[in-house]
């Protein structure tokens, strides 16, 4: 009775480990689907499926061993149903199982599938048996037909493309690289850019700055620093009469 118990508990211990290579198998070609979808490709995907079926063939090698006890012998039964939350139960099925209560143990526990399953397999199951071998065949016939036209539109499609695309001239080209180089070099060393001359200006300054002549006077200057216009040179022809007390000299006080 004890050697049997033992082997059971190896056994069981064994099934583990491969239950658990499988579960991370199966985690990391989920996460690779759903991260990496845009660049993996077939052979990759098929890699990550021959892991996960020689683990379930390891599996399988397990459960056939003679060595190993007849587990469809055994009965589970469960110890306790609470429809409370259970954090060791959380911590066991890693969060896949919060609760072990009336409603989830006849899934957990059942031995048989599920009776609306069972029974429309089992109307498969008749109306496969009942078809006759001419009405297969037929069926059969029918299904390679359409796979057979599938096939021809998709290598009729492919040769299409082929010649097309050994047919089909360069793209045309839209940029120059002389015209690039240059720019570059405008750019970052300013080769080709024309030197703007600066405009003269007069050597007294921007205070100093000629005005154009008036139309028969004499030119004239700006204001100088202190807001007073001056007169160079009184016109000619125009007789003035300005009293002496109401001349302003330039240099008086």
């Amino acid at each position: 009775m004890q050697r049997e118990e033992k082997q059971l508990e190896m056994t069981l211990d064994a099934i583990l480990s491969r239950l658990n290579d499988l579960k991370m198998s199966i985690g990391g070609m989920i996460q690779k689907l759903e991260t990496e979808y845009e660049i993996i490709n077939w052979p990759t995907f098929l890699d990550n499926f021959a892991i996960i079926s020689s683990h379930l063939t390891g599996l399988s090698k397990i459960l056939a061993k003679e060595i190993c006890p007849p587990l469809r012998n055994r009965t589970v039964l469960p110890l306790m149903l609470s429809p409370e939350r259970d954090e060791s139960l959380v911590n066991l099925t890693q969060g896949r199982v919060p609760v072990f209560s009336h409603d989830i143990v006849p899934d957990y526990l059942r031995t048989k599938p599920d009776p609306l399953n069972e029974q429309k397999m089992i109307q498969n199951e008749q109306k496969a048996a009942n078809l006759t071998t001419e009405a297969a065949m037929k069926q059969v016939t029918q299904y390679n037909k359409v796979v057979s036209h599938v096939l021809d539109m998709v290598s009729k499609a492919r040769e299409e493309w082929e010649i097309e695309s050994s047919t089909r001239s360069g793209i045309q080209q839209t940029s120059s690289m002389a015209d690039t180089h240059a720019l570059v070099a405008a750019v970052g060393m300013g080769k080709g850019l024309k030197v703007n001359v600066p405009m003269n200006v007069p050597s007294g300054g921007p205070g100093n700055m000629m005005v154009p002549p008036l139309r028969g006077s004499a030119p004239m200057s700006s204001a100088s620093p202190g807001g007073v216009s001056q007169i160079n040179k009184a016109p000619a022809g125009i007789k003035t009469n300005i009293k002496p007390a109401m001349q302003v000299h330039q240099f008086s006080r």
